[in-house]
């Protein structure tokens, strides 16, 4: 009785199964409205990173495994390369930013830190739309919440943790539970106050929408533009539409633009929802795209709707992130790609390392074929890594290109990347300037005791300070800012270099990271501004001597 009660009801289920097979389709292909045109000629901002905030004062600090999982980039790791951390109002808390900070770095990360209110002590409350316990930074602090500032990046660095940035303040517009800011106070703390901040960039405003309401003022401002490093915001409910910034076009040029934290769509669900872990990758799209930041930030790294769960592993959302973040790399530079080639999908593509990278976002129901075409670069194949339902960073086909041509299946809402090796190495617009000829070198030789150099040699620095290379005739045909990807070798270390255009300091203490070697060249793109006309470009070292300069490569933006 029982074996025929389970005979039968396996032939209803197979039944049913058959019959759901016939009557539920197989999701429709069609194929793209356009190619997506690929011009690694044509390039845009640098990509600084990817990465999230570490709280441990508010949740916890992340466990060692967690730190390798967020900034670690081999198998099942996410390849964060930005922590952001929290600059405690209380001194005697900062021990617990520490440990992760080191290890993030370790894995190659930059490390910066944003406040929510400053000491006790230099707080006042006030009277804000009627709320009459506000809070803000009283008048006569300022020098000193400056200093408080200064004080968190010497103790970070005492405890080897170099900050790449500091922030005045998270949130100013948006600080119901912390210290308000009026665009008026920000600007005046910028001109008054940044600039005695020491050994670390400078970033202001947070805005927590992207309010330009915050940073215009600051942009209008030559000495408050000269105090900032980076443009910070966070993109909390802004439209798209609102996400280009003509202004910092404008007036940003030789500053950074990111976006420092967000969680998108939502926080109230889990992170492993699908489609909805899709619009992680949809949004960053947008991010980098539209607004050309030059960073994106999750915010908490570990979180029942971040990137990584509580327990650890890596979240649907966390793997629409890798999809950026594992593959295009510090110091990568966003080309010019069709964006929106159909309905429901979004592409971009960057460069670096000699590869092209392309991430494609399929929001429909529907595989897409979609024709992919590279400009001004050579390639033979191109490998894939696919997220969708039921899949995570998984591998896909490797693909022929053919004629600077390839196809690919983007399944239903999946986002995809593809890794494509430049035979040709990209680089095929702009001019090269060898560092051995049309240079003045001080306290600098040319040296050939390295393979591997273009031209007749490199640039050996010669001192640990105020030993420079200034190249004395880079033409530019129109004014604005220009990528300039410096080949240098290191072997070991971090060392640092400040940069001057035209005589002016336009970056202060670049990192440059190991590259293995003497003889192993790498890369390095910064942004910087030029006139119509001959600039110079000047490279000096700041304490650590410097990298072997080999060329240097300047586009434009």
């Amino acid at each position: 009785m029982i074996s025929r009660f389970r005979r039968s009801i396996c032939v209803l289920l197979a039944s049913m199964l058959a019959l759901s097979l016939i009557i539920v389709p197989a999701p429709a292909k069609i194929s793209a409205a356009s190619d997506v045109v690929v011009n690694l000629a044509s390039e845009k901002q640098l990509i600084r990173g990817f990465g999230g905030m570490n709280h441990p004062i508010w949740i916890g600090d992340l466990t060692s495994s967690q730190r390798d999982t967020a900034f670690g980039n081999g198998q099942n790791q996410l390849g964060f390369s930005i922590l952001r951390i929290f600059v405690d109002p209380n001194p005697s808390n900062w021990q617990r930013e520490v440990a992760t900070a080191q290890r993030a770095i370790q894995l190659g990360a930059i490390v910066f830190a944003s406040p929510w209110n400053p000491p006790s002590d230099m707080i006042e409350t006030f009277n804000r739309n009627g709320d009459t316990n506000a809070k803000r930074l009283r008048y006569d602090k300022y020098a000193a919440y400056a200093q408080h500032l200064n004080n968190f990046v010497s103790y970070m660095k005492n405890n080897g943790v170099d900050l790449y940035a500091i922030s005045v303040q998270n949130e100013p517009d948006y600080a119901h539970d912390w210290t308000w800011w009026t665009p008026q106070e920000m600007l005046r703390f910028m001109k008054e106050n940044a600039g005695s901040i020491q050994g670390t960039r400078v970033m202001a405003p947070e805005s927590f929408s992207y309010l330009k309401n915050m940073s215009d003022p600051i942009l209008n401002d030559p000495q408050a533009l000269a105090n900032m490093d980076i443009l910070g915001a966070h993109t909390y409910g802004t439209q798209f539409s609102s996400f280009p910034y003509p202004l910092f076009k404008q007036k940003g040029a030789g500053k950074e633009l990111w976006m420092t934290e967000v969680y998108y769509p939502n926080s109230s669900s889990s992170a492993d929802l699908w489609p909805e872990a899709l619009d992680v990758a949809y949004h960053i799209h947008h991010n980098l795209v539209d607004a050309e930041f030059q960073a994106y930030l999750w915010w908490y790294i570990r979180r029942s709707y971040g990137p990584m769960k509580e327990d650890g592993t890596i979240s649907k959302r966390g793997y629409s992130m890798a999809h950026y973040s594992k593959f295009v790399r510090p110091g990568y530079v966003r080309v010019d790609a069709t964006k929106n080639p159909e309905n429901n999908v979004f592409t971009s593509a960057y460069k670096g390392d000699n590869k092209a990278v392309i991430v494609a976002v399929n929001r429909s129901a529907s595989t897409v074929s979609q024709r992919f075409v590279l400009q001004n670069g050579n390639a033979s194949t191109a490998a894939s890594w696919i997220t969708d339902a039921t899949r995570n960073l998984s591998a896909g086909p490797a693909l022929s290109i053919s004629n600077g041509a390839f196809t690919a299946q983007l399944p239903p809402r999946s986002v995809t990347t593809f890794v494509a090796d430049l035979s040709g190495g990209g680089n095929t617009s702009g001019t090269t300037y060898e560092a051995e000829t049309g240079t003045t070198l001080t306290n600098a030789t040319v040296a050939t005791t390295h393979s591997g150099y273009s031209g007749t040699g490199f640039v050996d620095f010669q001192a640990a300070s105020d030993a420079a290379i200034q190249w004395n005739s880079i033409y530019c045909a129109t004014t604005g800012t220009k990528n300039v990807k410096i080949r240098y070798a290191l072997e070991t270390g971090t060392r640092n270099l400040d940069v001057y255009v035209n005589g002016v300091k336009v970056i202060s203490n670049t990192p440059f990271s190991a590259t293995g070697g003497w003889a192993t060249w790498g890369e390095k793109t910064i942004q910087v501004p030029m006139n119509t006309g001959n600039n110079t470009l000047r490279l000096v070292t700041t304490g650590t001597e410097g990298p072997n300069i080999d060329n240097i490569h300047v586009t434009a933006s």
